[in-house]
């Protein structure tokens, strides 16, 4: 490749794709690589949750700002990171070991600073191909804000890579819903709870987590040895947990569906035992039935959606019927009063917009959404069928020249079954990062459903919705 005559235009295609190391016998004395960076809040508080040090000096700007820095400071070992980037892809680069680093933080870094962080060499130790590099970072005033210096084995050997392209991290706006939804829920007091057979640690950890966030007052379903058992083993402290003994795991649905029939329990947690067993117990007891089928619903928060939305139904209810489907709807609304949405824009959702004789969800759709002109679904906004696409976008709305209070801005969205309504929730969480709460809805009181691969967050968050709905169905019973 020929030189590039201009200095000031774009570097060669390869200086871009590829990363090259400089190996021990072309590194001479005073040789120095730089970088520049200009820090971010999102610098800051991604470095904390990478790092685990939420020092509110670095994340509270209300703490920061009555310190004597009077302001938020980055952490202090950022700047040892940009000098490790440097080390690591500059000088030496890729097949550098570090063996030491000492550091002096001399002045503090603070939000919108643009350091220029260099290395120089200053010892070469030719037998072992060790290398001693001034290490400092200097502000856009010329302060050295940190100063050290690096002791590392060169690379002996050339290594050229295709430079790796690092995932875009974005802190999006969006979260704060949830914290509302916690602080709302607590603000109710807590609801006496039957935890129906918690006997691994993530169950009986949830329950107690739920208890000391203020969300429950758990009664403990379960077998009493096996129960302590469990509580010795991951250190957990039951306290004054109320226990029910039972033998096993049926008999503890069978005790707590009994609490809730004599009004002891305002909600039900499901703990280590099968989903199936716990809503048979339910679905057997007609003092627990409404006239409502039982359904199933998650909500849901993605970065990608301004507000959070319902899922329904993606646990319970495999093929429901057009009836069936209803019911969930239904469902859906009560749970979006009890969270605030007064009047929710529900999504019936298909593979296409259009309605289609060979596709029954669009027919469904259709006829639901009459029954809601008719007055028989009452409390939101319908329309369908739709497009996942046309209901949560806008401007795919537009293009497909559909004109609706729904299309682009749903709060609800009613999958066609149990399979699709599955798959899209888990795509949301796992590809999508939504965060997410369930709760069963039709009986006589929530239902906390938790998987085992539920995060703390979510098992939370699942308690605070299903308290917002118990305090619903005391005003209005379903």
């Amino acid at each position: 490749m020929p030189p590039n005559p201009n200095p000031n235009t774009a570097p060669p295609l390869d200086d871009l794709t590829l990363i090259r190391n400089r190996v021990f016998d072309d590194i001479a004395m005073g040789d120095s690589e730089t970088l520049v960076r200009t820090l971010t809040a999102a610098d800051i508080q991604l470095f904390a949750v990478l790092s685990g040090d939420a020092n509110p000096q670095h994340l509270d700007e209300e703490f920061a700002g009555n310190t004597r820095f009077h302001s938020v400071i980055a952490h202090g070992m950022f700047g040892g990171a940009l000098i490790s980037a440097v080390l690591g892809t500059r000088l030496p680069g890729p097949g550098t070991i570090y063996l030491g680093q000492t550091l002096k933080f001399l002045a503090p870094v603070r939000i919108g600073d643009t350091l220029t962080t260099s290395v120089t060499v200053t010892e070469r130790e030719p037998v072992k191909k060790r290398l001693k590099l001034h290490c400092q970072c200097v502000n856009q005033d010329g302060v050295v804000v940190i100063s050290g210096e690096a002791d590392v084995l060169a690379p002996t050997e050339s290594i050229v890579r295709p430079r790796a392209s690092l995932p875009e991290v974005r802190l999006l706006p969006g979260g704060g819903e949830v914290q509302a939804l916690f602080t709302h829920a607590r603000a109710l007091g807590p609801l006496v709870t039957a935890v129906v057979h918690p006997c691994d640690a993530v169950s009986l950890g949830a329950a107690l987590d739920a208890r000391a966030a203020g969300l429950i007052e758990p009664i403990l379903v379960a077998p009493h040895a096996k129960l302590l058992a469990v509580a010795q083993q991951a250190g957990l402290d039951l306290g004054s947990c109320r226990i029910e003994d039972v033998p096993h795991s049926h008999a503890a649905a069978a005790r707590a569906v009994e609490l809730a029939v004599q009004g002891e329990v305002a909600l039900l947690m499901k703990g280590s035992l099968h989903t199936d067993e716990l809503m048979a117990a339910v679905v057997s007891c007609a003092a627990l039935r409404t006239k409502r089928r039982i359904s199933h619903c998650f909500v849901m928060q993605t970065p990608a959606y301004p507000r959070p939305f319902i899922v329904t139904d993606a646990a319970i209810n495999i093929a429901p019927t057009l009836e069936e489907k209803a019911d969930i709807i239904r469902n859906a609304i009560d749970l979006a009063h009890a969270i605030g949405v007064r009047t929710p824009r529900v999504a019936i959702l298909a593979a296409v917009e259009t309605v289609n004789s060979h596709m029954p969800a669009t027919l469904d759709a259709a006829i639901l959404c009459k029954m809601a002109d008719r007055g028989q679904i009452s409390g939101a906004l319908l329309d369908g069928p739709l497009a996942f696409d046309n209901a949560v976008s806008p401007a795919a709305a537009r293009i497909k020249g559909i004109v609706s209070e729904v299309a682009g801005q749903a709060d609800v969205l009613v999958v066609p079954d149990l399979e699709s309504g599955n798959m899209l929730a888990k795509q949301l969480e796992y590809l999508g990062g939504a965060s997410s709460a369930g709760v069963v809805l039709g009986a006589r009181l929530p239902i906390v459903l938790t998987s085992r691969a539920d995060s703390r967050e979510t098992r939370l968050a699942s308690c605070a919705v299903a308290l917002l709905l118990a305090r619903q169905y005391r005003d209005s019973p379903p």
